[in-house]
């Protein structure tokens, strides 16, 4: 293995702790943030801040130019719409009515779909036969984890569908950002669709009347401090580097290892089973 390939694969393996750890986490920052904030401004604000300052950091310290044509606004506002708006506002949504653990657990689907959706495009990657065989089982291990022991609630079923919607959305949006041809640079793209997209949320709560409910939480402002700098900035920067530099199959595992973190941390915190 020459030096550039241990270079690569060291950042593979930060990034992709960075992914592991800090979403995993996230989803009981979430649960916090929406039992205390509405959770369309929640989303809004967090995404407008994040996007603010990793455009001011890619373009002060990273030298990156601002985005100025047509393409790239609108590359950014397709991502806001399938990362931000549809993926990160339904599972924000959703986690309300269900437990971390479900919300992570229905989020592992990602994998199927991003190593599914993978195999296309200028830049498809075809799917060897463990990565398949692993792929699949994870995916039935999902399902038969959220099998239900007695009545879900109607409030329940809808959440599910919700998120699974949301990371459907998410797996497209992860796929078009890998495969796209953009002359500003990947943070710099990245900040765009979180601006965009935290716009979008922003409006999206003033007509559903978001701006009259916000209070002053400080569990809701920790919860939002945290998924703002370290699940935004930090760990969409390293996924949005593994999604450039790396297969689908192995940007997918995060989906299988961030309901672990998840699982554990809920039941630590939030007394879930």
């Amino acid at each position: 293995m020459t030096q550039i390939d241990r270079r690569h694969g060291l950042k593979v393996c930060i990034c992709l702790s960075a992914v592991y750890l800090i979403w995993g986490s996230s989803f009981l920052f979430s649960k916090i943030g929406a039992s205390h904030l509405p959770v369309a401004m929640l989303s809004g604000v967090r995404f407008v801040t994040a996007g603010t300052l990793l455009g001011l950091f890619a373009h002060y310290r990273g030298g990156a130019v601002w985005p100025r044509g047509r393409l790239e606004w609108t590359q950014g506002l397709v991502l806001g719409v399938l990362m931000v708006v549809a993926s990160n506002g339904l599972n924000l949504w959703a986690i309300q009515y269900i437990p971390t653990n479900q919300s992570a657990l229905l989020n592992s689907t990602a994998a199927f779909w991003i190593a599914g959706f993978g195999i296309f495009g200028r830049r498809g990657h075809p799917l060897s036969r463990r990565a398949l065989i692993g792929l699949l089982i994870g995916f039935v291990g999902t399902v038969l984890m959220l099998i239900p022991n007695g009545r879900i609630p109607p409030s329940a079923i809808v959440a599910q569908v919700a998120a699974l919607c949301g990371c459907f959305s998410w797996s497209v949006g992860t796929v078009y950002y890998r495969s796209m041809e953009t002359r500003i640079s990947p943070l710099m793209l990245i900040a765009l669709q979180m601006l965009s997209g935290g716009l979008m949320m922003l409006i999206l709560s003033f007509t559903i009347g978001d701006f009259g409910r916000w209070h002053m939480s400080a569990p809701g402002l920790i919860s939002l401090g945290y998924l703002t700098l370290c699940s935004s900035c930090l760990a969409y920067t390293a996924y949005g580097w593994l999604s450039r530099n790396t297969t689908p199959s192995v940007i997918a595992t995060y989906s299988y290892v961030n309901p672990a973190i998840a699982a554990f941390l809920g039941w630590q915190f939030l007394d879930e089973h």
